[in-house]
């Protein structure tokens, strides 16, 4: 196998009362759910994705050590106790064992410099994972100027973004002005270690970072993956899996 592996996060989960079960199917039960646009992506461009599943902690360093990617896909709101927070009376179902295994995940992907692309809740566990914290409710905490979580479907793009020209953001998309969509009601208050805001909506809200002290870890607040049809999102995932083949061929990996 020469094409790179390239592990995506599972952070949707969902419950019997909100399944209807086909009488073909299995029983009801505790279910998780990813998007296909994240594997679509992944594997149109050049990589094989792989995902993953909540899974024991003990058993993260044997599968980091064979992924030379890791992508984190968008999902539930993240308990703010995380950073220190109280809960919002807007704070949507969370899930904190969820949560605590996928920054586990990210902290043992960040040691092994594994190459990181962020979409979504993606993008703010990154930020919470380095000790930052977020915005719970962005309707009363920046206005309503911008209406982040959209109606219409994800290949539509809703709002423009402003991306700042010295960034591997800008680099990756080819572009310092982008059209995105918007599916959040949460985003990034305060930065976390390490990361810097490369992108922004025109009411403020940071919609994209990247870390300092790493050869590619991106995260984007947007769903890239449903836009991959335009020419700007495919260059993201092609570089972003660019970086999981060198990573691949050696030398870019530190002990996991």
């Amino acid at each position: 196998m020469t094409e790179p592996l390239v592990g995506i996060s599972t952070s949707e989960l969902r419950t019997p009362p909100h399944v209807e079960p086909l009488a073909e199917s299995d029983p009801v039960r505790r279910e998780l759910a990813l998007g296909l646009d994240y594997p679509r992506a992944v594997d149109a461009a050049g990589a094989i994705p792989v995902v993953i599943p909540p899974m024991a902690a003990g058993d993260l360093n044997s599968l980091v050590g064979r992924l030379d990617g890791l992508l984190l896909s968008g999902g539930p709101d993240l308990h703010p106790s995380l950073y220190g927070a109280e809960p919002h009376a807007f704070l949507g179902p969370t899930e904190p064992p969820l949560d605590a295994f996928e920054l586990e995940l990210l902290r043992r992907a960040d040691q092994a410099q594994l190459p990181l692309l962020a979409i979504c809740r993606g993008q703010q566990a990154l930020n919470v994972g380095r000790g930052g914290t977020l915005y719970q409710h962005l309707p009363e905490d920046v206005g309503g100027e911008i209406e982040h979580r959209q109606r219409q479907p994800g290949r539509v793009a809703t709002h423009t973004v402003r991306i700042e020209p010295d960034s591997a953001v800008a680099d990756a998309l080819g572009a310092t002005d982008i059209e995105v969509n918007s599916f959040h009601h949460q985003a990034i208050r305060d930065l976390g270690r390490g990361l810097r805001a490369v992108a922004w909506a025109r009411d403020g809200v940071i919609e994209a970072i990247e870390a300092t002290d790493r050869r590619f870890a991106i995260g984007v607040q947007w769903h890239a993956e449903s836009l991959v049809a335009r020419d700007d999102h495919q260059r993201l995932f092609r570089r972003f899996v660019d970086a999981a083949a060198q990573t691949r061929a050696g030398g870019a990996r530190a002990a996991a």
